[in-house]
C-alpha cells in the first residue's frame, strides 16, 4: 500500500518537473525568437509618421484651403492666437514670406499639440516648398524646400494626328512637350508633321514623396519626319550649355520656324490665293497660323521693334528688324504684350503679343510675314546656314557623351533601355 503511494508521488513530481521544464523552454524560446519582447504591461514605441517636420503620433494636423478674402488673422484668431502675436508674427515674416502673399485656393495646415494648442501654421504655395509660421515659444517664419528625387525616364510614340496628342496620349506632361519643341524647333517644322512620325525622349522626372511633380532636364530627343531623322543632345559643362546636333553644332539657329506653339498652318504663302473675306484672288505674302484667342505670339529672332500699330487690313500688328537683311511682321493680334513699344530690343522667343482676329480676318490666327532684303519671301523655304560647331578641343568629349545618349535613344523600347537606372549613372553624365 505504501509502495503505491510512493509511486503516485514520484509520478506527480515527475509530471510537475516536466511541466516546469517545458515552461522554462518556452520562455527561453520567446527570448531567442523575440529578444526585445516585453510583458503585456509594456508597449512598443510608435513608429514616427512625419509630415511638415511633425510626428503625427504626437501632433494633430488640420488641413484647410484659404478662402476668398481670408487673411492670416481670420485663420489664427479662431485658433485662439492673440492679435498681438499675429501682429508680431506678420512683422517678423516680411523678409521671409510676407503673410500678404497667402493666396485663396492654396492649402494650409494648422498643427496642434496633444492639448489642442496651435503649434504652427503651415502654408503650401507649391508642391516644391512650404512656409512654416511657428506659433509657440519664439514666433518665427521659415521656408522649407521639399526634397526632390530625380529619376531618368523615357518616352516614345508615333503620331496619329498631332505631336501634342501623341505625347499626351502616352502620358507625357505638357512641360516636356514644350522642352522637346525647344530642343528641335530650329530643325523641324512641327506644323508639317504627318501621321507615322516618330519621337523618342530621355528626360528627368521629378518626384516628391513618391509623387511626380515636374520635369527636369531633357537629356536627349529624337524625331523622325518623313525620311529625315533629327537628334538633339543636351550637353553642359563650364563653357557650353544647351542642345546640340550630332556634329556638335547648337540646334538653336538664328530664326525659329514659327511664331506660335501648338497651332496649325491655315493658309500658306501664295502668289494667287483666294481671299476668304474679299472673295477674290490676290497674293498672300505670309503664312497664317491658326490658334486659340490669347495664344502668345513670340519673336522668331533677336531684333528691334520698328512698328506697333493698327490698320484696317492688318489689325493690331508688330514689325521687328533683326539685322540689315531680315525683318518680320505679326498681324491680327488681339493685344500687344505689356510694355511693348517702338525701339525696344526683343529676344528670340520673347512674347510680343497674343493671337486674335483684328483687322481683315475670319478667325483667330497670326499672319506671319518675312522680309529678306526688302522683299517678302516664304520663310519656310529659306535655308538658314547652321551654327558653327564647338571648337575641336571640345568635340572629343562631346562625341563620347553624344554616343551614350544616342545609343540609349536608339534602343528605347527594347532591353537596352534598362541601362537607364538612375540619375548618377555614368551613362548619361557629361564629362
Amino acid at each position: 500500500m505504501k509502495t503505491n503511494k510512493n509511486k503516485k508521488w514520484v509520478d506527480l513530481t515527475s509530471t510537475l518537473i516536466i511541466f516546469l521544464a517545458c515552461l522554462l523552454a518556452f520562455q527561453l524560446y520567446k527570448e531567442v525568437k523575440h529578444p526585445n519582447a516585453h510583458s503585456n504591461a509594456e508597449v512598443l514605441p510608435d513608429i514616427p509618421i512625419m509630415k511638415f517636420g511633425y510626428d503625427l503620433n504626437v501632433f494633430n494636423i488640420q488641413e484647410e484651403v484659404i478662402e476668398k478674402n481670408q487673411v492670416l488673422s481670420d485663420i489664427l484668431v479662431k485658433e485662439g492666437v492673440s492679435y498681438k502675436d499675429i501682429h508680431d508674427l506678420a512683422q517678423g515674416a516680411k523678409d521671409v514670406f510676407d503673410v500678404r502673399n497667402l493666396r485663396a485656393g492654396k492649402k494650409y495646415v494648422v498643427v496642434k499639440d496633444s492639448c489642442q494648442e496651435p503649434e504652427a501654421l503651415v502654408y503650401v504655395p507649391s508642391v516644391y516648398k512650404y512656409v512654416k509660421y511657428n506659433l509657440k515659444d519664439t514666433l518665427s517664419t521659415e521656408i522649407v524646400e521639399k526634397k526632390i528625387e530625380k529619376c531618368i525616364e523615357t518616352g516614345t510614340g508615333k503620331l496619329e494626328s498631332s505631336l501634342w496628342n501623341a505625347m499626351v496620349d502616352n502620358g507625357m506632361p505638357p512641360s516636356l512637350i514644350n522642352k522637346m519643341e525647344d530642343a528641335l524647333a530650329w530643325s523641324i517644322d512641327f506644323y508639317h508633321t504627318q501621321k507615322g512620325d516618330e519621337y523618342k525622349l530621355i528626360y528627368e522626372r521629378e518626384y516628391i514623396d513618391g509623387e511626380p511633380v515636374g520635369v527636369g532636364k531633357l537629356i536627349g530627343a529624337y524625331y523622325k519626319n518623313y525620311d529625315n531623322e533629327y537628334y538633339a543632345v543636351h550637353y553642359e559643362n563650364d563653357l557650353y550649355g544647351g542642345y546640340y546636333d550630332l556634329e556638335g553644332r547648337p540646334t538653336k539657329k538664328a530664326f525659329l520656324k514659327a511664331p506660335v506653339k501648338f497651332s496649325r498652318i491655315s493658309s500658306k504663302f501664295s502668289l494667287n490665293r483666294y481671299h476668304p473675306v474679299l472673295k477674290r484672288r490676290k497674293a498672300h505674302y505670309g503664312t497664317d497660323y491658326a490658334a486659340a484667342y490669347g495664344t502668345p505670339i513670340f519673336s522668331v529672332a533677336n531684333g528691334v521693334v520698328t512698328k506697333v500699330a493698327y490698320t484696317k487690313n492688318n489689325g493690331r500688328y508688330v514689325k521687328i528688324k533683326h539685322d540689315k537683311t531680315y525683318q518680320t511682321q505679326y498681324l491680327h493680334m488681339s493685344r500687344y504684350a505689356a510694355g511693348l513699344k517702338v525701339g525696344m530690343h526683343v529676344k528670340q522667343g520673347q512674347t510680343i503679343g497674343y493671337v486674335g482676329s483684328s483687322g481683315l480676318a475670319t478667325g483667330p490666327h497670326v499672319c506671319f510675314r518675312f522680309w529678306k532684303n526688302g522683299k517678302q519671301v516664304n520663310h519656310l523655304k529659306e535655308n538658314f546656314p547652321p551654327a558653327d560647331p564647338m571648337p575641336e578641343e571640345e568635340l572629343d568629349a562631346f562625341f563620347k557623351y553624344r554616343d551614350n545618349v544616342v545609343n540609349l535613344l536608339d534602343n528605347i523600347g527594347n532591353s537596352q533601355a534598362s541601362l537607364i537606372a538612375d540619375y548618377d549613372s555614368e551613362i548619361i553624365q557629361a564629362p
